[in-house]
């Protein structure tokens, strides 16, 4: 079992920054991969960005290239999102999520998921 908590979440003006954590509870964090998600008001949940159990490999959805940032702590039991260069469109419920099973997806089909955190972006 994992248990999650996204944290970091607010009001940013377009343009600004933030940054999400997840914080992990349980055993064995590094054997999970670890990725973000976000769902918007009446769409479907979608994928932002995801790092692999090795820390060594990244993937990121189409909305993240270039202005996000996956990364995670194994010492600390956390995984971030820096957000850069925020969009309105970017306004969304931000949820952490992790996974034993290979090779990562980018469906919301992830095991363990977090509470979500508010992000909003305004113009």
């Amino acid at each position: 079992q994992v248990q999650l908590v996204e944290s970091g979440g607010g009001l940013v003006q377009a343009g600004g920054s933030l940054r999400l954590s997840c914080a992990a509870s349980g055993r064995f964090f590094s054997a999970y991969d670890m990725g973000w998600f976000r769902q918007a008001p009446g769409k479907e949940r979608e994928f932002v960005a995801a790092i692999h159990r090795s820390g060594g490999i990244t993937y990121y959805g189409d909305s993240a290239k270039g202005r996000f940032v996956i990364s995670r702590d194994i010492a600390k039991v956390t995984v971030y999102l820096q957000m850069n260069s925020l969009k309105p469109e970017d306004t969304a419920v931000y949820y952490c999520a992790s996974d034993l099973r290979s090779p990562i997806v980018r469906t919301p089909t992830w095991t363990y998921w977090g509470q979500g955190t508010q992000v909003t972006v305004s113009s």
